[in-house]
């Protein structure tokens, strides 16, 4: 084996550009499974950065129209959207007395409702149309992302409805530019607002919350929206491990105090964090299928090459052949020399793919990061093992026939060949 590893060596040398033209199918496609897995493992850890800034104790309580026989062609069409700040039916009977209700269960922590509207802001000369939250004073306790500068207003301030608002960092840099927006008054829709605080960026997945502004749900329900109802709640628990549990307890309690019989006509879906996790992941694995099954048509193609090359080199090397299977060489000798070179060549292909994918891994988290994405770079070992082992696995897989079929020559037809 050890000489048969150096004739391949020999042999690839001999041919450089050949070697290069040979490898080109295996390292672009070992470079796409390679860089698959590098950005899978960047986005997934910005996902989970994502879950961990809203709390991963949480739970949604949203809104949704019961499917019936007047509307089940419309049966998602109030499902809350923390993008969408109106829909085309409103849901009316989630309200903060409601979560008041889900605030006694025995694993609740907290809790804090959400209500959402759209209006024109506008400080001096700029003009903006803005999505605003209406959002208790509880959810400054239970989510995660940090201000910039200024400060959360209380109980007090949320329950006297106040006229306070904190910004997104996209809004507070569209508005005012490159004034200090602390202390300053901010007319949304028709009411001055001051600006108390303004939060960190938080991320393009962040549900566009850098473009949101936040004010306190009274004042949103009352002074903003004339409405007494909510669009999402967010629940806090203390134990994860009863989160199905007290998700089932929600949903309980809710169909109790709204009357609701028929579990399929609930006007509400309540979704823990392993569930909304468990459907990204259903999404993920799906698209990280498509795009390797792609990669795997470019090692499939790799692989053809190798094996047409090594029927080439057979054909090119016939009298070589010849001569060591009669001076003693076996079949095995002759099958051993040729499966060691084809698999040599996916290996260099492999090891060339793997650092390309790395680096274009790397490219794609600058880039990330540029876009003001908290994006880790990584490249998972299972991903390198999968490489190596697939060239290893295409140069036996494509060059068994080419060997097989120089090991069958018969010595005296070889040395005859010119």
């Amino acid at each position: 084996m050890f000489k048969a590893l150096q004739q391949s060596v020999k042999v690839l040398g001999a041919n450089p550009v050949r070697t290069v033209l040979t490898t080109l199918g295996i390292v672009i496609g070992i470079a796409t499974v390679i860089l698959v897995f590098s950005a899978g493992a960047g986005f997934r850890s910005l996902i989970d950065q994502q879950l961990q800034a809203f709390g991963t104790d949480t739970l949604f309580i949203e809104t949704r129209v019961p499917p019936t026989t007047k509307n089940r062609a419309n049966s998602n069409a109030v499902s809350a959207d923390f993008s969408r700040a109106t829909t085309t039916v409103q849901i009316t009977s989630f309200k903060s007395s409601d979560l008041d209700a889900v605030k006694r269960l025995g694993n609740v922590k907290g809790d804090y409702g959400i209500a959402t509207g759209q209006a024109v802001a506008s400080y001096r000369n700029s003009v903006k149309s803005v999505i605003y939250y209406g959002v208790g004073a509880e959810m400054f306790g239970i989510d995660k992302h940090t201000l910039k500068e200024g400060r959360f207003w209380t109980i007090i301030e949320d329950t006297g409805a106040s006229q306070v608002a904190i910004l997104g960092s996209n809004i507070a840099k569209d508005l005012f530019s490159q004034d200090n927006p602390i202390g300053k008054l901010l007319r949304i829709g028709n009411l001055n607002f001051q600006v108390i605080g303004v939060y960190n960026p938080q991320g393009a997945l962040s549900g566009g919350a850098d473009d949101i502004i936040y004010i306190p749900l009274d004042t949103a329900q009352k002074k903003m929206l004339g409405i007494n109802y909510l669009l999402v709640g967010v629940v806090q628990i203390k134990d994860l491990n009863s989160a199905d549990a007290t998700a089932e307890n929600i949903r309980q309690t809710l169909r109790r105090l709204h009357s609701i019989k028929d579990v399929a006509k609930d006007d509400f879906t309540v979704t823990t964090q392993a569930q909304a996790m468990e459907t990204f992941n259903t999404i993920f694995n799906g698209i990280t299928i498509l795009l390797i099954s792609i990669a795997a048509i470019s090692l499939v193609v790799g692989g053809v090459g190798i094996m047409n090359i090594m029927y080439v080199v057979v054909t090119e090397r016939t009298s070589e052949i010849g001569l060591k299977k009669a001076l003693g060489a076996k079949n095995a000798d002759i099958l051993n020399e040729f499966l060691v070179e084809s698999v040599l060549v996916t290996l260099i292909g492999g090891v060339l793919g793997i650092m390309l994918g790395a680096v274009l891994g790397w490219l794609v988290s600058i880039v990330a990061t540029a876009s003001g994405l908290a994006w880790a770079f990584s490249v998972p070992l299972y991903a390198i093992l999968i490489g190596v082992g697939v060239s290893a696995g295409i140069g036996i897989s494509f060059g068994v026939l080419p060997a097989r079929s120089a090991s069958k020559l018969d010595p005296i037809e070889a040395l005859r060949y010119e």
